[in-house]
């Protein structure tokens, strides 16, 4: 038997301080290389289906496969990443995540993946403001005001002392991603107007954008500030400039083979230090007054690890439908 997870059945599991310190064991796992994680391909996808531009893909494809040394699962993911989504009321990313038991290699779940997905990638952020961020309470500036923003802050909120909040996009939709953040957290969150606005201040700063521009100056940090990049993932994507990347003592990286060849870092003489010696203490702030950056690609162990966290607490509870394949 199989069991299925709705997205209202991740959801009615998910409990986001608990996820913190399973990503952070994940990462601790990839760290010591106890893990299987092959690499993900990402393709173009729709091709042909824009009668009116045949050879412009309309998204991207994704493949996520992870193993964790010891777990009761291999899992799965695959992820499709459509930017006109948005202009649809879809969600930009979508994903389904299959389980399969690691005994004997018979299917046990499939899971509704976009919530998991969404969670697990704030968690970095929530991680990352938690280890490297400078002493006392965080003020964030958070630019992009889509899903992965509010999650983004979310777990920031969950992982540190968080002060306030500012919301930064070039489009009205930062005033409804404020709203909705301030109406959840008991720190305030206010929408403005400019990327100066929001890095006022800022102890913390994090991009999640599609964009391919660099989306502020690297010049307006102020010393102590730590940057945490979730947006780009291919060397077409670009949040960072060079000056952000050459101000910043230590790079970090989730995944820094793949970090290295995003458009924040391509062009940068840079070398990464894995975001697990944060993790592990191997490596760390140094001083109040360094500028760090964190360049998150995401990794499939991450998601193998928070699929199988939340599956075996459904399972538990009794969440979920059963089927025969």
């Amino acid at each position: 038997m199989v069991r299925i997870l709705s997205e209202d059945d991740v959801a009615s599991v998910l409990d986001l301080e608990e996820l913190l310190s399973v990503v952070a064991e994940a990462f601790e796992k990839q760290g010591e290389g106890a893990v299987e994680r092959p690499e993900r391909p990402h393709y173009p996808v729709g091709i042909g289906r824009d009668e009116s531009d045949p050879e412009r893909p309309l998204g991207t494809g994704l493949c996520m496969p992870a193993y964790v040394h010891g777990a009761a699962y291999a899992v799965t993911k695959l992820a499709a990443v459509f930017e006109g989504n948005e202009a649809r009321g879809l969600p930009t990313v979508n994903a389904q995540i299959a389980l399969t038991d690691a005994d004997c290699g018979l299917p046990v779940g499939y899971l509704a993946g976009t919530l998991i997905t969404n969670a697990r990638t704030g968690c970095i952020g929530g991680l990352a403001a938690r280890e490297l961020a400078a002493t006392g309470p965080v003020r964030l500036a958070v630019f992009g005001a889509g899903t992965q923003a509010r999650w983004q802050t979310r777990a920031v909120a969950a992982a540190t002392p968080l002060e306030s909040v500012r919301v930064y996009s070039p489009s009205d939709s930062r005033e409804r991603c404020a709203s909705e953040l301030d109406a959840e957290l008991e720190a305030p969150v206010t929408a403005v107007s400019s990327p100066t606005a929001a890095l006022e201040e800022a102890t913390v700063v994090v991009t999640a954008t599609t964009s391919t521009e660099p989306v502020f100056s690297g010049a307006a940090l102020e010393p102590g500030t730590l940057v945490i990049a979730v947006g780009a993932y291919t060397p077409a994507m670009r949040e960072l400039d060079a000056e952000t990347v050459e101000r910043a003592a230590c790079v970090f990286a989730d995944v820094p083979s793949e970090a290295l060849e995003t458009g924040d870092l391509r062009e940068q003489a840079v070398d990464p230090i894995p975001f697990a010696a944060a993790l592990s203490g191997e490596a760390g702030r140094r001083s109040d007054e360094e500028i760090l950056v964190l360049s998150s690609v995401g990794s499939a162990v991450l998601d193998a690890a928070a699929a199988a966290f939340l599956f075996d607490r459904a399972r538990s509870a009794g969440v979920g439908t059963e089927v025969s394949l």
